[in-house]
């Protein structure tokens, strides 16, 4: 009976001791060391992509960071994994649900990616969700970057956002304003798409 418990004591533990042995904790301030690990312990027994909150971590070390804002930044990406988690859906791959976080961390809504997967129920969301982040990190409003993105949802390909991200970026670098940039590129897609057709624009 001691054994059968001590097994199952070691169990229970066993994602704990994984992270323990994960080299790279050994970097992080030794004050957030075992808070971290714990959080990423939480976020694999649910799932969700764990490498994130150590590379999160490992980020605050780089930066030379104090423990307390580590651990803080740690845990705000953990309930961001969660949210983007619960918004796309318990079948979203690890993947997006790390897109999905940065895009919320951006400035994206939950309810932005349950629209877009509701739009996008049989593809991946990776490309379409870090189209979204980088046009929010190159000055277009995380409303209007959300807008384009799930505008551009039911017409586009993988190929197509990155061809759109490339024209909006292109315009920005010749002066235009991120939002302006974006509006205009997005109207010229909708034309295309009913030109594509046989409509009229």
């Amino acid at each position: 009976m001691a054994g059968k418990l001590a097994r199952l004591a070691w169990i229970a533990l066993w994602p704990v001791a994984l992270a323990a042995q994960d080299p790279r904790l050994g970097r992080v301030d030794p004050s957030v060391r075992d808070s971290v690990a714990a959080l990423a312990d939480s976020a694999r027994v649910e799932g969700l992509p764990a490498n994130a909150l150590i590379e999160k971590a490992l980020e605050g070390t780089s930066k030379q960071a104090r423990g307390p804002v580590i651990l803080a930044a740690v845990r705000a990406l953990a309930a961001e994994l969660r949210s983007a988690r619960s918004a796309l859906g318990s079948s979203s791959t690890t993947a997006e649900v790390a897109a999905g976080a940065a895009a919320l961390h951006s400035g994206a809504r939950p309810t932005d990616l349950a629209d877009l997967r509701l739009r996008r129920p049989a593809q991946s969301l990776l490309v379409p969700l870090g189209v979204l982040s980088d046009l929010v990190a190159r000055g277009v409003p995380p409303d209007s970057a959300s807008h384009a993105v799930l505008a551009l949802a039911s017409r586009a390909a993988d190929e197509d956002y990155l061809a759109f991200r490339r024209e909006v970026e292109r315009d920005i670098a010749l002066g235009a304003p991120p939002a302006a940039a974006a509006a205009v590129r997005l109207n010229a897609s909708a034309r295309q798409a009913l030109t594509a057709h046989g409509q009229k624009p």
